[in-house]
Parts: C-alpha cells; sequence; structure tokens
C-alpha cells in the first residue's frame, strides 16, 4: 500500500497528462493544464488532491465508498501525515465499476498480485481501491456506517472512527507490527472509538491484544473490567 515518490517518475506525466476533471468537463486535461502545475510539492498536499479527485470522480458516478487510511485519519481532525499513499474501499461486487469509472476518467487501474485491493494513480500518487479491510469484506453497513466529512473543502464518505481504528489494529501481524504509527490516531479518535467493538472483532489475536495492553499502560483506554480479562 506504500511506494515512494522516485517510483512514480513515469506515472507522474502520464497520468497528468490523461486525467480528465472531476468537476464535469469531459475534455483531457492537457499536459500544461494549471491543475498539474500548480500540484503543491509537499507530498501532504499533493497526496490531498489526488484524494479530493477520485473522490469527486466517485461520487459523481454515484458509487459507495468510504475514504480510509490516513487521510481519513485526517478528515477526522488527526495530523496532515499522509503516509504515501490514498486509500478507498468499497464493496468486492463494486470492484469493476468503480475501475471503470476511473479509467473512463483516464485514471491507470491495475489488479496487483494482492488479490483484495486494485491500484490506481491519479496526479501522481498512489491510490489504493480496497475491497477488503481487517481481512473481511468490506459490506454495505460498513459503508453505512460512513461519515460525510469535508477532505479539504471536498465532502466524501469516510469509514467511521472504530471501522477505522479497527482496520489498522486487525492488520497487526508478526510481519507488519508498527504499534508506534497507530498509536497516535488511537490518541486522536479515541473519544470516537467503540472500543469494545474494536477487542470483540480482533478477538484473541496476539498483536491487536498487545497493542490493547499498550494502549491501557499508556491511559489512552480504560482496562479491560477483571472478569473479562484472561
Amino acid at each position: 500500500m506504500t511506494q515512494h515518490a522516485d517510483d512514480h517518475a513515469h506515472e507522474q506525466h502520464a497520468g497528468v497528462a490523461e486525467l480528465r476533471l472531476a468537476s464535469g468537463d469531459h475534455g483531457l486535461v492537457p499536459r500544461r493544464d494549471p491543475l498539474a502545475e500548480d500540484l503543491p510539492l509537499d507530498r501532504n498536499q499533493a497526496i490531498l488532491q489526488a484524494a479530493k479527485q477520485v473522490g469527486a470522480i466517485l461520487k459523481r458516478k454515484g458509487h459507495r465508498f468510504a475514504l480510509a487510511g490516513s487521510v481519513a485519519v485526517y478528515a477526522h481532525g488527526g495530523t496532515q501525515n499522509l503516509q504515501h499513499d490514498v486509500d478507498f474501499c468499497f464493496r468486492p461486487e463494486d470492484a469493476g465499476d468503480v475501475a471503470e469509472t476511473l479509467r473512463d476518467a483516464g485514471l491507470p487501474v491495475h489488479a496487483p498480485p494482492e488479490d483484495w485491493l486494485l491500484k490506481a494513480s491519479c496526479l501522481g500518487q498512489q491510490v489504493d481501491l480496497i475491497f477488503e479491510l481487517a481481512h473481511q469484506p468490506v459490506t454495505s453497513e460498513m459503508l453505512e456506517r460512513a461519515q460525510e466529512l469535508s477532505v479539504d473543502s471536498v465532502f466524501m464518505p469516510v469509514l467511521s472512527p472504530t471501522d477505522l481504528v479497527h482496520s489498522l489494529v486487525a492488520a497487526f501481524s508478526e510481519h507488519h507490527c508498527d504499534f508506534g504509527a497507530v498509536l497516535p490516531i488511537a490518541r486522536t479518535l479515541r473519544e470516537r472509538v467503540d472500543w469494545d467493538r474494536v477487542r470483540r472483532a480482533c478477538g484473541d489475536d496476539p498483536m491487536p491484544d498487545a497493542f490493547f495492553y499498550f494502549l491501557e499502560r499508556l491511559e489512552v483506554i480504560p482496562p479491560r473490567p477483571k472478569e473479562e480479562q484472561r
């Protein structure tokens, strides 16, 4: 889900040259279009521009989706540390239609070896189109819980704080266990997260359980009642 700027050297030129504006202009954006020239050098702002553009395209076509990942954290009031890419989630059965919409708008879309997402590129930034979060398919219920929030002045559905935190914590494993990246997110959203529901959803998985203990010791979340502790 991450990719460095050097990996996009070719995509930056191709993506900007072909992109159709989400405002409804059906023409192609020329290579010298002001949208491309004004793209800020700051990576966070570039990622926000890509999120806004893709979100506007999906909204205009009526797709059911929700913003996820670090840009969703930002939309909920987190810091502007956007971690390399843009994440959108949608139901598995909508994958083909979403891909077609983005290709019609001039965005390259491809299927990577991983079978739980598609990848696209917008304004030189990687966009992950995810249909499986926390090892489970994205559902209509999850998308219904999404909240309509402003993402740098563009309103779009954003994963609820509980679903967002669960998606991050449930991804912990022996090979991916970066507590430091998720800790500030848990602190920012802690009062809006149903921690009991997140715990139940994670079950007995050891890595999420270790993270919950970590949060308890730091007094980010209250400890579980003694009768629930093993």
